[in-house]
């Protein structure tokens, strides 16, 4: 755990404000609720509308005014049904394995797979690329299915550093092997529009088992990446 720098709190412990700022992840599980899939889409939709429309009238934007009177529920749709649906099992891809008749045993990687989440802490958006590896061992998975795995587990609050596990850890359970590799390069709203302000910043974190324990491998991973495709 690292050192916390405190505030003057009182029970000598960081505030959650604090947290959010340090980036600090919790667990590899994405935080819910067990009654989290009780309500339906559309009530959670009519629910945030009103919710956010109240956030509106706080700020004092008038609600009757022609461009604004939609925004709540246009904002409450795009949580549920867009931004924010990976956080609902039924969005899970169906992922089908083929079976690997051609003894292919070296790297498969997709890499630059268009990445966009959002900021559990600030709930400003993450934009970036992940790339993804693995080794086969008796099963081959469709290209696509790899986007979509990284596409998922993208669209809910986040972590960076959680989202980069989850995606090794599905591709582990689909997969059945332990060879697999995880990087994502992103930026960061919460680093770039508020805060410091640091328009070129941005994170990288990688998670890698099995096989891409091993340097050699690795680095032939990290090289293909990295590599620039000719124009």
């Amino acid at each position: 755990m690292a050192d916390y720098i405190l505030n003057d709190h009182s029970n000598g412990l960081p505030h959650s404000d604090d947290l959010g700022d340090m980036h600090v992840a919790t667990a590899a599980d994405t935080p819910m609720r067990k009654q989290a899939f009780d309500v339906p889409d559309e009530e959670k939709i009519r629910r945030i509308s009103e919710h956010f429309g109240q956030i509106m009238d706080i700020l004092g934007l008038d609600l009757k005014d022609d461009s604004l009177s939609g925004t709540p529920r246009r904002v409450a749709k795009m949580y549920v049904n867009e931004i924010f649906r990976g956080l609902n099992p039924a969005n899970k891809p169906a992922i089908t394995t083929f079976e690997n008749k051609y003894h292919y045993r070296r790297l498969v990687i997709e890499r630059n797979i268009p990445l966009q989440s959002t900021c559990e802490h600030h709930f400003q958006p993450i934009f970036g690329v992940a790339h993804v590896a693995y080794i086969p061992n008796g099963r081959v998975i469709g290209l696509s299915k790899l986007n979509r795995i990284v596409d998922y587990f993208a669209r809910r609050p986040q972590v960076q550093e959680r989202l980069v596990v989850q995606i090794a850890e599905e591709l582990k359970r689909v997969l059945h092997t332990e060879d697999v590799a995880v990087y994502i390069d992103a930026r960061h709203m919460c680093v770039q529009a508020r805060g410091v302000e640091h328009h070129g910043a941005s994170t990288i974190t990688a998670e890698y088992g099995g096989k891409f324990l091993n340097e050699a491998t690795r680095y032939e991973f990290i090289q293909a990446i990295q590599t620039r495709m000719p124009d």
